[in-house]
């Protein structure tokens, strides 16, 4: 049988399809970035990037450019794209699908800011500190990037995090990058479907001890965890043990500060003048 070819012979990969209609809309309105930029609002610079692949924008841009072309399917490709695993690596893949899904997501962490929560610089330091470089490395920050538009999405799921005390302690060698994440720690708690508290340190060993944990809402009413120790990660899908995990996460909570006290925190963290490594 002979191989099956496709009938357009556009991308079948969903990031780079996106970018491509991106592009062939444009030119067949027969606009430059700087006129469609000027024509939704938004940065051209960026709309460039989008075409290229390296972004995908927001679903408010991405609605804004099917109004202007008057198309009804840029949003539908967007959503594809977003969801699409593929971006990540091979043992994360089943998990990003199911948290693309997910109504509902509670992380515990122990050690870092979790991804969802990330900016570039934060993400580009973790993630360079882990032993990627070049390419590779270029890859995972953008597409962990990316995974923060989950949040802002018409259907976002409702996040609660819980981060150790240990997270706010551990600054990025830049105090600017530090800085930003810590803003942006706090602007993203403004959105309604997302909650941050801190676990003081003072609450000693715990269930969850040096163990990032992340539990999943499924659309058909199933809770999953993501579990991180060292340097390996599993998905668990079985009743019990996923059981004893939500146990486990909810004494947590009990002990955390509440939400008022932790983001007062976090910006008092902000106000702090930076160490200098010099002094004695």
């Amino acid at each position: 049988m002979p191989i099956r070819r496709a009938v357009t012979g556009r991308s079948q990969e969903p990031r780079a399809r996106f970018a491509e209609e991106l592009r062939s809309c444009r030119r067949r309105h027969g606009k430059t970035l700087r006129e469609v930029g000027a024509a939704i609002t938004w940065d051209h610079s960026h709309l460039g990037r989008m075409e290229l692949g390296e972004t995908l924008g927001g679903p408010e841009m991405v609605q804004d450019l099917d109004r202007l072309y008057g198309t009804d399917y840029l949003l539908i490709l967007w959503e594809i794209a977003q969801k699409d695993p593929s971006q990540f690596r091979a043992r994360y893949r089943r998990y990003m699908a199911m948290e693309a899904e997910a109504t509902s997501i509670q992380i515990y962490s122990p050690a870092v800011v979790p991804g969802l929560l990330q900016v570039e610089p934060y993400a580009r330091a973790l993630l360079s500190a882990g032993g990627l470089t070049g390419n590779s490395l270029e890859t995972q920050v953008k597409a962990r990037c990316e995974r923060r538009h989950l949040l802002h999405a018409p259907n976002a799921p409702f996040l609660r995090v819980i981060l150790s005390e240990a997270v706010l302690r551990t600054p990025t060698k830049d105090p600017a990058h530090w800085a930003q994440q810590l803003h942006h720690l706090l602007r993203t708690t403004e959105l309604p479907n997302v909650s941050v508290q801190v676990l003081p340190l003072a609450t000693g060993f715990h269930a969850l001890t040096n163990m990032y944990v992340n539990l999943l809402r499924t659309p058909d009413a199933r809770t999953v965890a993501w579990i991180e120790s060292g340097y390996s990660g599993e998905l668990v899908e079985e009743t019990s043990p996923v059981e004893r995990l939500v146990l486990s996460y909810d004494r947590l909570r009990d002990e955390a500060l509440p939400v008022a006290e932790s983001l007062k925190l976090i910006a008092d963290l902000i106000k702090e003048p930076p160490c200098d490594p010099t002094s004695t």
